[in-house]
């Protein structure tokens, strides 16, 4: 009888093998979405199995939770990354501006498509795999936002960048429906003009 040969998940982190499989389950879910996923066709196109991916995420919920750390931390990477381009702290206006110039680049469309699906399913189905996306998104974006104002402890400063925060969802929504750039980028400006 032969046997399987299985992978060790190590306490200090992921093994190597199921960092691989995160990485092709996440390009995979970039482009199908993740309402349906279904393991049997995850596992056939990254190369794997479904009894491989439950072993290493203990379930589909579990691989679901991973898909999702691995996209907030795409996220993250893109808010440090704007942070450090600048020393001093570049005003809430610029940076909404870098922003959007990221969220809606035609490549990033099959990211943002899965993050605006996680935000919604967050919110309609909270004690799933799901649970605390869309909060901790908008305590991420929120944060980022309150490093480029000068006094952000005012009142007038929180409600400026739940406006900003407001607005670039909105329009990445509308740009996702529509495709129409062109009319989601002037709106944002026409916002931050005011």
């Amino acid at each position: 009888m032969p046997t399987t040969k299985t992978v060790p998940i190590s306490k200090d982190g992921p093994s190597a093998r199921q960092q691989e499989l995160l990485e092709r389950a996440y390009a995979y879910s970039l482009t199908h979405g993740l309402a349906d996923l279904s393991l049997r066709p995850l596992a056939t196109a990254i190369g794997s199995s479904p009894r491989v991916l439950l072993f290493l995420f203990d379930s589909k919920d579990g691989l679901i939770r991973a898909l999702l750390a691995r996209a907030r931390a795409d996220e993250l990477d893109l808010l440090r990354r704007i942070q450090d381009q600048h020393d001093v702290p570049p005003g809430l206006d610029v940076v909404a501006r870098e922003l959007w110039t990221w969220m809606s680049a035609a490549e990033r469309r099959p990211l943002m498509t899965f993050w605006v699906e996680a935000y919604g399913r967050s919110l309609v189905a909270p004690e799933g795999p799901w649970a605390d996306f869309a909060r901790s998104t908008v305590d991420d974006w929120l944060e980022l936002l309150k490093a480029t104002q000068p006094d952000p402890d005012a009142v007038q400063s929180a409600a400026r960048r739940t406006g900003v925060l407001a607005m670039l969802r909105g329009a990445l929504i509308d740009l996702l429906a529509t495709g129409d750039l062109e009319r989601t980028t002037a709106a944002l400006e026409g916002y931050l003009a005011d």
